[in-house]
């Protein structure tokens, strides 16, 4: 065991000296990755110390550096080293994080894990947390309590008795509601076509008028599901405004913060989240911000007692602790899973306030700076105004061509090109760049690099 994990190391960290040079991404041929990783299931097994070694090797231009400091795709952060250290341990202790009695040091992490992203966030200290595998099932888990919540008022028991015959639900997101949204409302059986959408202003933040206006006619059980951090241009929608009107009407208020409830850490940016405290529940994920790997979604929800009966299980088998101790499968659809508190204890001890305000605050002053250098070309259109980590671009073409058509092709050889990555977005009816600068590593000189390399993709020679 010993020599196969301290030669796993040496690779792990071989990539890791790599990542500020390396190539971020490259066309990679699918049928020669198959055919070079894989062929035939060996007959009889092979010594663990080749495996490693023959995955190395196969895969090595195939892995996508987006840990690295200039990989700007998907609103993807990357690891700081505590956190990252301690995933390698969480792997090696092999926890299940089921029960207190299966793990009393992840329930541990996890609860203090909770207390501290509360502070952080400036949260009511009462608001349980589960620990999922991503911001997707967060926000399955908060409209899973909401669902319940909602539909107890009108003395229906969703858990015991299903949606068959059950009183109808009015579901109201934004028109730029980030898909996880929808996605979890499909698998809660609330469906997608009978959503309310509401109309969004010039930066995709929900209209708190259309809002009111469109409850003026609604009676009954509510969900209303706003944003915190636009996908595309970082906006967010107005909560404190949008929290009373909720309010008055008796619904559940869903806030998706994924990555932009992060910003309440910072004095410079918090006004942004302003009134997501009113929330009834929030989402978040910390591979995002707060840059721990993945398998880190948290789900923050004020109603404990709808969080708990929508999520529990018990089984004859199951030793619960009766509320002595955290029992982390009250608030997850998983029972046996991985230890995930580990990590964001690891990266919140490491970072310290001051440090995940930093790292908040220098991201989104890197993706100002993006903007301004390619702003400065005059056949490049920065679509969003940049108040947070976003930045959407749009490139003229010289003449013939046009602009979603020529955006397309920068895009494409900006990712082949191999000096940073960023992904491409339709946005408003318009093809675009969408830039999101989320990792702790990422420096003003890997800005400035790649964001020539994209205007050289541009207009030079890329």
């Amino acid at each position: 065991m010993k020599p196969l994990l301290q030669k796993t190391c040496d690779i792990a960290v071989d990539f890791l000296e790599s990542l500020p040079g390396r190539e971020v991404g490259r066309p990679v041929d699918y049928s020669t990755l198959l055919a070079t990783m894989g062929g035939n299931l060996p007959q009889n097994g092979e010594d663990p110390l080749h495996v490693i070694e023959h995955l190395a090797k196969t895969t090595a231009s195939a892995l996508v550096a987006s840990p690295g400091p200039r990989y700007f795709g998907f609103v993807i952060g990357g690891s700081v080293p505590a956190a990252l250290a301690v995933d390698w341990l969480t792997s090696t202790w092999d926890q299940n994080a089921v029960l207190f009695v299966s793990s009393p040091a992840a329930a541990a992490a996890e609860e203090i894990s909770r207390r501290w992203v509360l502070n952080l966030l400036g949260l009511p200290v009462e608001m349980t947390a589960g620990f999922t595998t991503g911001a997707t099932m967060a926000n399955f888990t908060a409209l899973a309590a909401a669902r319940h919540a909602m539909l107890k008022q009108v003395n229906w028991d969703v858990e015991e008795h299903g949606l068959f015959n059950a009183p109808e639900i009015a579901v109201i997101t934004s028109a730029e509601s980030h898909v996880t949204i929808f996605a979890s409302l499909q698998m809660l059986g609330l469906g997608r076509s009978r959503i309310i959408k509401i109309a969004t202003d010039g930066q995709g933040r929900m209209r708190p008028d259309a809002l009111r206006h469109a409850l003026a006619d609604l009676r009954g059980p509510l969900i209303v599901c706003a944003q915190a951090g636009n996908v595309n241009t970082g906006a967010f929608d107005p909560v404190d405004e949008i929290a009373p009107i909720v309010r008055d009407h008796g619904g559940w208020l869903h806030v998706d913060g994924a990555f932009g409830a992060w910003a309440a850490v910072s004095p410079r940016y918090c006004h942004l989240t302003r009134g997501m405290e009113l929330a009834d529940s929030i989402t978040l994920d910390s591979h995002k911000w707060l840059n721990v790997p993945y398998d880190s979604g948290l789900v923050l929800v004020r109603n404990a007692e709808a969080h708990h009966q929508a999520m529990t299980l018990n089984a004859p088998y199951y030793v619960v602790s009766n509320d002595v101790a955290r029992d982390n499968t009250d608030w997850v659809p998983e029972s046996s899973r991985r230890a995930r508190g580990f990590t964001v204890y690891a990266a919140l001890r490491s970072l310290g306030r001051s440090g995940v305000t930093s790292m908040v605050e220098r991201c989104c002053q890197f993706a100002q700076r993006m903007a301004d250098r390619l702003s400065q070309h005059p056949r490049v259109q920065i679509l969003n105004e940049v108040v947070l980590n976003q930045v959407l671009v749009r490139f003229q073409p010289p003449s013939g061509t046009s602009s979603d058509a020529f955006t397309a092709d920068v895009i494409r050889r900006v990712q082949e090109d191999g000096t940073c990555w960023a992904g491409g977005t339709t946005w408003h009816e318009m093809r675009a760049l969408r830039i999101a600068v989320s990792n702790w590593s990422t420096t003003e000189a890997d800005i400035d690099s790649s964001a020539d390399a994209i205007l050289r993709c541009a207009f030079g020679q890329c």
